[in-house]
């Protein structure tokens, strides 16, 4: 991120010094009446074998058999997050140097995490890798972290509202798509009830039979509204979409557009057809990062490009955008007085911050001015260090709550935060509308308010029971654009008007939608767009000769919203086979 739109992290509370690292077990038990809880890693997924996966490992492979240009290109990209990074490592495979510029110290944007005085991480936000991210698993082989995912259990868990402490699994066969989906759903009665099924399924029947053109004819409605013109019942909402709508874009699906949901579960229902089916099975599978995102994944991105002729620049936060007589960038203007200059410029900041940057004549380009109908989405990420080690699961948990959206143990679900004597909940509290401005004192209070019902033997409000060590409330007021009802069509491809200027981010025109496979594959998609306009012929061009161009990408990136989003489709596989 490059203006002051930031998480903005701040903790207090008694802190008890640095804790002492547990040994990584296998499973949950009990010994002698004390819980010993022993995480287990299942082993990654055979994803190469997948249709999606073939595509995205089509692409890095074109661009790093790219044509070598006859002098590199000196690309700057403004921002650090998974974007920027992704257009910087894809860059310099197809032989130019990327120039990467962070407004902050730290790498990863909408990923970025700290260290705290006692060592420990906290984190913008908690970050979940689905087996249906095939340009991250490509992305994580090309850089040799293969390794660093921890996958876990093929289930989705939901916490049960009407009986505290008690969740509702589903656990996916090792079946191919859509049946591994399907049975899932039949063997689990806790959350609906076979007529509720059924009515959900009819309401289905025209995004399965009419496929993608329904879906993104639906974008109009949110996804309650979707669900009573379908007929489907209220409860089908209250039971699942909530939990899942928080989970994918931090709102609630009264705002939600079902094009998102449609999309995705076309993407889950189509899953099985074509000739490498059987590894669409793992599309709604979950790992963890081993450890933070900006050292485990962002750092091997940087020296990865850094090898290869790149730079990175931190504290250079971009203060304008300066153009030359043609309306084509002339260079980027830092706060800190510098220039930056390059043959090509690359957006990688989130949209709003782009909106603010805006150069005058740009802003009523049709294309510039399709983003003032995006805006990013407040999101508070919550860490809450306990005393003692509480009761949990080595997963991924739907809490089902009004207040919070999905949490994790993470001293169990990753190995650099493990801790087998006390507990670090990481919580995404969402929807944060009411609340972003709201002090973290507040904020901590009704969590553990929430928390109370999540561990009714383990936890009070009052913290009578479990104690608080410490906290870190990070609160990011405009995070990934909010999908609500009518949004498609603001979104814009990754090549301008502008001749020598890109855009990149999870709000560009892409099939992933915002999250962190749309924001990598953003990246892909951007320095697609340049090989294809320079590397072949050098470094001149026009704006008019780039319109043909220009006219197919937005056919390739109108199709490219055919396959859906991962996160929503993993998440989907909820729902796919009722």
């Amino acid at each position: 991120m490059q203006t002051a739109m930031r998480g903005q992290a701040s903790g207090s509370g008694c802190t008890s010094g640095r804790q002492a690292r547990g040994h990584w077990s296998r499973r949950s038990v009990r010994e002698r009446g004390a819980l010993r809880v022993v995480a287990k890693d299942y082993p990654t997924p055979d994803f190469q074998s997948s249709d999606t996966y073939q595509e995205a490992l089509s692409l890095s492979t074109k661009l790093r058999n790219a044509p070598r240009p006859a002098k590199p290109l000196r690309v700057v990209i403004a921002g650090a997050g998974l974007a920027g990074l992704s257009a910087a490592k894809y860059l310099a495979d197809a032989g130019h140097h990327p120039v990467v510029l962070e407004g902050r110290d730290v790498l990863g944007g909408k990923v970025a995490a700290w260290k705290d005085e006692d060592g420990d991480w906290y984190e913008t936000g908690l970050h979940i890798f689905f087996g249906a991210y095939p340009n991250i698993q490509n992305l994580f082989k090309e850089l040799g972290i293969q390794d660093r995912l921890q996958w876990k259990e093929h289930s989705m868990i939901f916490a049960m509202p009407d009986a505290p402490g008690e969740f509702s699994r589903f656990d996916f066969p090792e079946l191919p798509a859509p049946w591994n989906g399907i049975i899932a759903i039949l063997r689990n009665n806790q959350m609906l009830s076979w007529p509720e099924k059924i009515r959900f399924a009819i309401g289905l029947l025209p995004a399965i039979i009419f496929g993608q053109r329904y879906c993104e004819e639906q974008d109009e409605l949110t996804v309650t509204e979707w669900m009573r013109k379908q007929g489907v019942p209220d409860r089908v909402n209250e039971e699942v979409f909530i939990a899942m709508a928080k989970a994918l874009n931090f709102i609630n699906p009264d705002d939600l557009s079902m094009t998102v949901v449609l999309t995705a579960l076309n993407r889950f229902l189509q899953a099985s057809v074509g000739p490498r089916q059987s590894g669409e099975q793992h599309g709604s599978k979950m790992a963890f990062l081993d450890g933070a995102p900006p050292e485990r994944l962002c750092q091997p991105m940087v020296d990865y490009f850094k090898a290869r002729g790149g730079d990175l620049m931190f504290n250079s936060r971009v203060k304008q955008i300066v153009l030359n007589d043609d309306k084509s960038v002339k260079h980027l203007a830092l706060t800190n007085g510098q220039t930056v200059e390059g043959d090509l410029y690359i957006s990688a900041m989130p949209v709003d911050i782009m909106k603010i940057l805006m150069p005058d004549p740009w802003a009523s380009m049709p294309y510039f001015k399709q983003l003032n109908g995006l805006e990013g989405v407040p999101v508070i990420n919550i860490h809450i260090w306990f005393d003692r080690k509480l009761t949990t699961v080595d997963h991924l948990l739907f809490s089902r709550s009004p207040l919070l959206s999905v949490y994790a143990d993470m001293s169990t679900t990753c190995k650099e935060y493990a801790d087998d004597k006390k507990s670090m909940l990481e919580l995404v509290f969402a929807p944060a509308k009411e609340w972003i401005g709201r002090p973290d004192e507040e904020i901590i209070a009704a969590t553990m308010t929430e928390l109370e019902r999540l561990f009714p033997t383990e936890v009070r409000a009052d913290q009578s029971m479990a104690k608080i060590l410490k906290y870190k409330v990070v609160k990011t007021p405009l995070s990934v654009y909010k999908s609500t009802a009518g949004r498609e069509k603001f979104r814009p491809t990754q090549r301008s008007p502008i001749s020598n200027f890109y855009l990149a981010g999870d709000y560009t025109k892409q099939k992933y939608l915002a999250s962190m496979e749309g924001a990598v594959f953003s990246g892909k998609l951007v320095t697609e767009a340049i090989v294809e306009d320079w590397s072949a012929r050098g470094v001149t061009s026009s704006a008019a000769s780039r319109q043909p161009a220009l006219a197919a990408a937005g056919v390739v990136a109108g199709s490219a919203a055919v396959i859906g989003a991962a996160l929503v489709a993993a998440s989907g596989a909820i729902a796919g086979g009722m």
